[in-house]
């Protein structure tokens, strides 16, 4: 037994699961933790700006690491408050965030005492499980159980509110558990007569798809996918923002598919006939949910790891609850004798012929005169001078719109995006994250200049620590996607969507950051390889054609009709 504050408890535990960073912002409520990270030499702090940032970062490298990302909110009320926004992101993506806030002090609840805010039902509706401690001995029990619900299948953020009087107090504690001893690390397989009747309809399949999600990118799963794409000849597509569940330069990958992939991809779930979704829900940003982006008459064999997902938005002739990874290795043992499939072969190599012709076509068309920079210049010369195993962060907005599949990914884990949440202001943030789970990749976060306006006080964060990510800002002086909605739908009548700038690469000089600026796309991929090699971390500010809109028209928006 060992005598300890509950803040010293607190941070024992969170050695206990070996975490290596803890992304946080100091403040009373929880000056116990802080002074016990003092001592924790396998912990690295990382002192943020803002709370919501700081939570992006923990999303990111929960994502890039395969582990929980720690944030501390030192101060409970607006410390705990600023957390929401980072939460709710990582909520859509299944990010395991393990988010600890100071509380007040038990005695002081229900008096409206000083930044007193109710955090237990503040934080439910981001997180898989809000918790308040309620007594200093159960804090090593509750930061276990933290890490234990962000980690189980499906995956995703979790609060733990920890009241000043629990952090203070002293008790005594038994040795801390490792992780092992209290969650499992194995996922399940799917049963096997579901196995069977799964291999015998892409058995008799004529035109087979597989998509691959974030089941397939987030368990480390492509080789698995694509030794079963190469035995049934089955194209691949990939789900929006899961571009890296499969590595780009494979023969069956096809891309991002939906409303916002590419055509090629798109138009192979239009018309396959039998489909076979690995780790995805098949949701908004990949369909719509509107059989306009997925054949109605297809039969639909989804595997997701969460038993709810499966025929949530499109019937399925089979659903499996399974790892995805595993499943698609279950299925190819299954398949036997694929000879004869005549018609397979020629759905394949058609589809072979048309990705290339596409990629040669994207190439070709690319815009690389302009000026203001046009987008599709932009992306080529990104295409170019982004480094094989280089990691890719995005945010939401118009030049993000359409970015989706113009960058080429050669591993899992290596694009991070705000999903169905569609954030703006997460991009540079969360390759912060990544970057300190990946020191040795390249990380380049891509941002319009509005997000990267509400979250540059972080250059400050990787100047402090050397986190030398590379951000490239497009700037084309608006909030893009709202004036392209503004533009499509209610006769350019433009407010609020227009913005006065600063020079970018100057306010990163200031605060000790390499700063580049380009206007002329024939110096953009020699900028953005100084950059990389700078040293430090780096800020390259692109004029980008402020005309250069994202098209909701190309999305067939309704407006008003619920459907986006």
């Amino acid at each position: 037994m060992v005598k300890m504050s509950g803040g010293q408890a607190a941070v024992a535990a969170l050695e206990a699961e070996r975490v290596k960073h803890v992304f946080g912002l100091i403040g009373s409520a929880t000056m116990e933790m802080f002074d016990a990270l003092y001592d924790a030499h396998d912990i690295g702090f990382i002192g943020v700006r803002d709370e919501r940032t700081g939570t992006h970062m923990a999303d990111g490298y929960a994502r890039a690491s395969g582990e929980a990302g720690v944030i501390l909110a030192g101060q409970n009320g607006p410390g705990a408050t600023n957390l929401v926004t980072g939460l709710a992101q990582a909520a859509a993506a299944y990010s395991p965030v393990v988010s600890l806030a100071g509380a007040l002090s038990s005695s002081h609840l229900y008096r409206d005492a000083f930044q007193e805010v109710d955090q237990q039902a503040l934080f439910r509706p981001v997180t898989k499980k809000t918790w308040t401690v309620t007594d200093t001995a159960r804090v090593p029990e509750m930061v276990r159980e933290s890490f234990r619900v962000a980690m189980a299948p499906r995956r995703g953020p979790v609060q733990l509110n920890l009241p000043r009087d629990i952090l203070s107090k002293q008790d005594e504690f038994e040795p801390m558990l490792a992780p092992e001893n209290y969650r499992p690390s194995a996922l399940p397989g799917a049963f096997g007569d579901d196995v069977a009747s799964a291999a015998a309809m892409l058995r008799n399949a004529v035109r087979p798809v597989i998509v691959a999600g974030g089941g397939i990118k987030n368990t480390l799963g492509s080789d698995d996918v694509l030794a079963l794409a190469d035995q049934l000849k089955a194209p691949i597509v990939t789900s929006p923002g899961h571009g890296d569940a499969i590595p780009a330069g494979h023969p069956m990958n096809a891309g991002q598919m939906g409303p916002r992939g590419n055509p090629v991809a798109s138009r192979l779930v239009k018309e396959a006939d039998v489909i076979l979704a690995l780790g995805t829900r098949l949701g908004f940003n990949a369909t719509f949910y509107s059989f306009d982006n997925i054949n109605k008459d297809a039969k639909i064999i989804q595997v997701e790891i969460e038993p709810t997902a499966l025929g949530r938005y499109f019937p399925v002739a089979l659903g499996l609850w399974a790892d995805a990874a595993d499943a698609a290795r279950q299925i190819g043992a299954a398949l036997g004798n694929l000879d004869g499939r005549a018609e397979v072969e020629t759905w394949s190599s058609d589809f072979r012929a048309e990705r290339e012709a596409y990629l040669q076509n994207r190439d070709a068309e690319a815009d690389l005169s302009s000026q203001p920079i046009r987008p599709s210049g932009l992306f080529h010369e990104l295409r170019a001078s982004i480094p094989l195993g280089a990691a890719v962060t995005m945010d939401a907005g118009t030049l993000c719109l359409q970015a989706t599949d113009a960058l080429t990914f050669d591993r899992p884990r290596s694009l991070f995006t705000p999903l169905d949440f569609g954030l703006v202001g997460f991009s540079f943030a969360c390759g912060l994250g990544v970057k300190l789970a990946n020191p040795d990749r390249p990380v380049i976060s891509l941002m319009g200049d509005g997000g990267f306006g509400m979250t540059l006080s972080e250059l400050s964060t990787a100047v402090t620590y050397g986190i030398n990510t590379v951000t490239v800002v497009m700037n084309n002086a608006c909030w893009g996607a709202e004036k392209a909605y503004q533009r499509d739908f209610f006769g350019e009548r433009y407010i609020g969507a227009d913005l006065t700038n600063p020079p970018f690469d100057k306010v990163a000089e200031l605060y000790g950051a390499k700063g580049y600026h380009v206007d002329r796309i024939g110096d953009l991929a020699d900028t953005v390889r100084a950059a990389l090699d700078c040293g430090k971390p780096a800020v390259i500010d692109v004029m980008v054609d402020p005309a250069a809109l994202y098209s909701f028209r190309r999305d067939s928006f309704q407006h008003r009709s619920g459907k986006a």
